[in-house]
């Protein structure tokens, strides 16, 4: 199965954990899967009345540099993690 196979079974399998996880495992998800599909951030950072636009926005641009492959990666590996807890 190639990466982007497993990329877009792993979005599939996302929705359907066992339990939901904590808010950094979630932030950590959100920047992967953005990072893996988007690149880089891009955009103005949000400002600090939208406290969770910021978190999602930070945690994306703290991947900044790292491949798209290599975010896919991470991500897919992530959810087969959570998958198995």
């Amino acid at each position: 199965m190639s990466l982007q196979d497993q990329f877009a079974q792993a979005q599939i399998d996302s929705k359907n954990l066992p339990e939901r996880p904590d808010n950094m495992t979630l932030l950590k998800i959100y920047s992967l899967y953005k990072q893996g599909t988007s690149g880089d951030a891009t955009g103005e950072r949000p400002g600090f009345t939208d406290m969770i636009g910021r978190a999602k926005y930070d945690a994306w641009a703290a991947l900044k540099g790292t491949s798209q492959e290599d975010a896919m990666q991470q991500y897919v590996d992530l959810i087969e993690e959570l998958k198995d807890q």
